[in-house]
């Protein structure tokens, strides 16, 4: 298995030199070169696995001959044994065909544990067998930081230095990432918001001198590993419910893209046919330019679901380059159309493509806190978080007769109580690790949201003696 670049312009790699990069050099995403195949007997008998046993059998197709499937199944293994009970991502029959898969059980409450617990031991195995250090540069709107940090730290040929938007997380989520004092880790409090923090992860990993002499590496959902794990939960839910034999319908919380195109990936796997839903919040690019065409980021809104706090959507170039038949140059002018004059507008053919696929709902705080207080009080079974509750709401709204409709859970509601405790009149239960988190001291810096200040840190940081 190689990977090809959605510009076009740079040479396929492998998935292990995939892994251990951040961007193409031509500024592109990764993206594989062909899309494997899983049968319907496969994913027959992937119904009874376990789910490690299960992610053994789709991440092999990802990962190629250059990971040998017993390091394959060994990190595997050590990644899903920090989710209590192997409760990875378990679907619960909320009835009348509804269900939530709750992805919220790993070791930071958020979906993106099921990714970065898995990564973080693929990028150790890979750098000791290299003999190389790398030089982890993130950026998070909440979760991706924590988990990201949970699944690096202490690892001896690996430096995390993760940005996040001062005072747009929840205190939890903050906390989470900078009450960890490991050597090798670092927070930046950068005095903006997550677009410009993703904006300069990619400046950094665009100065290819810099990214050459440091080893960068990401972690943020542009490493295509991270979608690839992501991949696997979404299979096992539509093979627990009789895919490919009946549709499935999906509907994913979503920001940044990587959650949902991990879902698409799945279908052109041949897992699965259904409608993939957008869930957005306020900050709804993706459902104005999955309407319209026009892709237009604005000011963002601040809202009680800050992860999906996002007006510049990375993972979409990724869909947009699946949807222009894999044209790179067509991509790569859409996207410099983004960069010189602010947006770009899709051709009438790549909005059909995508319309094929994809519905999007756009639902406001309001309305994800009157779910949350709905759910709560429907006998107790379970309580959401805001993402989740906006998930849900779009799932109710897009819901087919006869259709199974899974709505992804991506992180527990004590990671947001206020805005819970708002919604229902209690505060959700929070778990030890969780509550601990306001009496432990913290370490952070907070920066200006300038390239130059970030890469001085880094480079500073990366030369420290040891």
């Amino acid at each position: 298995m190689r990977y090809i670049s959605t510009r076009g312009a740079s040479p396929a790699l492998p998935f292990e030199d995939v892994m251990l990069s951040g961007l193409a050099p031509d500024g592109g995403l990764y993206m594989p070169e062909v899309w494997p195949q899983i049968g319907a007997d496969e994913m027959a008998a992937l119904a009874t696995r376990t789910y490690p046993e299960a992610a053994l059998q789709v991440l092999k197709r990802f990962t190629g001959p250059g990971v040998p499937l017993p390091d394959l199944y060994t990190a595997i293994q050590h990644a899903y044994a920090s989710f209590p009970g192997g409760r990875v991502a378990p679907l619960r029959d909320m009835g009348d065909g509804l269900h939530l898969m709750e992805l919220f059980h790993g070791p930071t409450f958020a979906f993106k544990d099921v990714a970065l617990q898995l990564l973080g031991r693929l990028m150790d195995w890979g750098l000791k067998r290299s003999g190389k250090r790398a030089l982890i540069v993130g950026a998070t709107s909440g979760d991706t930081g924590s988990a990201a940090i949970a699944g690096l730290r202490g690892l001896t040929a690996v430096d995390v230095v993760i940005l996040h938007p001062k005072g747009k997380t929840s205190d939890v989520q903050r906390r989470q990432m900078t009450t960890v004092l490991d050597e090798n880790v670092r927070n930046l409090a950068v005095e903006g918001n997550f677009d410009d923090c993703q904006a300069i992860v990619k400046a950094l990993f665009s100065d290819h001198e810099l990214s050459a002499h440091l080893n960068l590496a990401a972690v943020n959902s542009i490493n295509w590993a991270r979608i690839a794990a992501q991949i696997v939960y979404y299979i096992t839910a539509a093979a627990a419910l009789g895919a490919p034999a009946r549709e499935i319908d999906f509907a994913v919380p979503t920001g940044n893209f990587g959650d949902i195109f991990a879902g698409y990936a799945a279908q052109r796997m041949g897992a699965f046919k259904g409608r993939l839903i957008v869930a957005t919040n306020e900050n709804d690019i993706l459902k104005r330019c999955i309407d319209t065409g026009a892709y237009e980021p604005r000011a963002v809104v601040e809202t009680t679901s800050p992860s999906m706090d996002i007006q510049v959507s990375s993972n979409f170039e990724r869909l947009v380059f699946e949807a222009a038949d894999r044209d790179g140059a067509a991509v790569a002018s859409l996207m410099d159309d983004l960069k010189t004059k602010g947006s770009f507008t899709l051709g009438g053919n790549i909005r059909s493509a995508i319309s094929d696929r994809f519905d999007a709902e756009r639902v406001t705080a309001a309305e994800a806190a009157a779910e949350i207080a709905a759910v709560a009080g429907a006998g107790g079974r379970v309580v959401l978080d805001p993402h989740s509750a906006i998930g849900l709401v779009a799932a109710r709204r897009r819901q087919r007769a006869g259709v199974p409709m899974v709505a992804l859970a991506t992180a527990h509601a004590a990671k947001f109580a206020e805005a819970v405790n708002a919604a229902t009149g209690n505060p959700p239960e929070m778990p030890e690790s969780l509550a601990k988190l306001a009496s432990l001291p913290e370490r952070y810096e907070t920066v200006p949201a300038e390239t130059s200040a970030i890469r001085a840190y880094i480079e500073a940081f990366a030369a420290r003696p040891r």
